[in-house]
């Protein structure tokens, strides 16, 4: 399976499920009520963390994701099934951001979880709007849809340890002398061109050891590969930075503080962690450890091909990871709680106004325009959360064109009576109802096809 470490996926919930607006029908009950059910919530996408999921590949190859819609209502009171949640699994330490670049969620943890999209809240049946004084209403909610927005996942793997050096420096022979990994080698630059993970098991304890692809100047810039992989040191304890003693097109004492520079320049803060300095190949270049360790002072030369000094690279390694494990905290998961606005407004787009907030929004999306009982109670509704008057306050006028959500309309401010239709018993008062005040004006509006802003 290929290693993938970046994708973007377009995560999309379930609708909720449109209620019943039916009526109770038997024999010798002619009165029976209305008797609809309310539809069922659609399906979340849930992206969990697996410690059994290495890579990011599956989302790459099917980058939407999509959640079941719930049910639709059905009489008799019969409510529609919820839709199936989706469950993505993700590797452990997938960092997750939405499309703005604002970090969502760090899933640093295995079984940690993100509500990538929740899914749409179904429709309420007309059971559920029968009153003492609307005793047969002939309208239902229709379901909410479901979200859908973009995320960009990004890999950060969870190493104790991350070895960091020029290309050929050795670090790939390096993490198969110390551990059981087996990465390409070769005698040519960037062999390793992805990262490789190594388990380092010792007498009384194990640590994890993460081989990037190597660094060049002008690595944070985009030059060369590292600088895609530095973020899988991210959350390494203890940094090693390898120098090659045989490196030919350079000076390996200038090594250390090249490499500082570059992550310097990706992350301060990584820059800052605990690190030990090793000079590798000494077999080879032992002529030029001396001028190695003037400028790194506590430098530990080895050869990963004679073994030369392993066990104590092994044993450094172990007490720095050890440190380090006892002053940082364990990864803990992080998800963004996002409190969406509700202030409702009121913008000019074209020649039409434009009402934004999230409230007139789904008041429209789950209001069925065939039928004109629905379409009073979404006019009352509008008013009295204030979309009318956020409209007069951006200086609409009577007349004007209004969208709000897919719906546009003409805007009849209250108190603007039409004259009233006749012949449709939708509209007419049930039993013992008396119209609320106003109510009729606003039938009269919405039976003439006009809107209430």
């Amino acid at each position: 399976m290929a290693f993938v470490d970046e994708v973007r996926i377009n995560v999309m919930s379930g609708a909720g499920g449109d209620g019943s607006a039916s009526f109770h029908h038997e024999p010798y009950k002619p009165k029976g009520g209305p008797d609809g059910g309310d539809g069922g919530n659609g399906g979340d996408v849930i992206l969990r963390a697996d410690s059994s999921v290495g890579t990011l590949s599956r989302l790459r190859d099917h980058p939407h994701v999509r959640a079941e819609p719930g049910g639709h209502g059905r009489p008799n009171k019969r409510h529609g099934a919820r839709g199936r949640e989706r469950i993505e699994s993700v590797p452990v330490g997938t960092v997750v951001h939405d499309a703005d670049g604002v970090l969502v969620a760090d899933l640093a943890a295995p079984g940690d979880e993100l509500v990538a999209a929740e899914g749409g809240r179904g429709g309420r049946g007309n059971t559920r709007f029968a009153t003492s004084t609307r005793r047969a209403p002939g309208f239902a909610e229709k379901g909410v849809p479901g979200d859908e927005r973009w995320l960009r996942l990004e890999m950060r793997l969870l190493a104790d340890v991350g070895l960091v050096g020029f290309p050929n420096a050795g670090k790939s022979t390096l993490i198969s002398r110390i551990s059981a990994a087996r990465p390409k080698i070769a005698d040519y630059p960037f062999t390793t061109l992805v990262p490789n993970l190594g388990v380092v098991q010792t007498a009384d304890d194990s640590f994890v050891v993460a081989d990037i692809p190597g660094l060049i100047p002008g690595a944070h810039e985009g030059r060369g590969l590292g600088h895609r992989f530095l973020r899988h040191v991210r959350r390494a304890a203890l940094l090693v930075f390898l120098v090659d003693l045989t490196a030919q097109d350079r000076n390996p004492a200038d090594d250390v503080d090249a490499l500082r520079a570059e992550l310097v320049a990706f992350d301060s803060e990584l820059a800052a962690r605990p690190a030990i300095v090793v000079a590798s190949k000494v077999d080879a270049g032992a002529g030029r450890l001396a001028e190695v360790a003037a400028r790194a002072p506590g430098v530990l030369e080895v050869s990963a091909v004679s073994g030369h000094n392993i066990d104590e690279l092994v044993r450094r390694l172990q007490a720095g990871v050890a440190a380090a494990r006892a002053q940082a905290p364990p990864a803990v998961g992080y998800v963004r709680h996002v409190v969406r606005p509700d202030h409702i407004s009121a913008s000019r787009e074209g020649a039409a106004w434009r009402v934004n907030g999230r409230r007139p929004e789904r008041a429209v999306a789950t209001t069925d325009m065939s039928r004109p009982e629905a379409v009073i109670r979404l006019q009352r509704a509008l008013i009295k959360m204030g979309a009318e008057r956020a409209l007069e306050e951006a200086g609409a006028v009577r007349g004007d064109d209004v969208r709000i959500g897919e719906l546009e309309f003409t805007f009849e401010p209250e108190g603007d009576p039409a004259p009233e239709p006749e012949g449709d018993p939708a509209l007419e008062p049930e039993g013992d109802h008396a119209p609320e005040p106003g109510e009729r004006r606003r039938q009269s509006r919405a039976r003439g096809g006009r809107g209430a802003g």
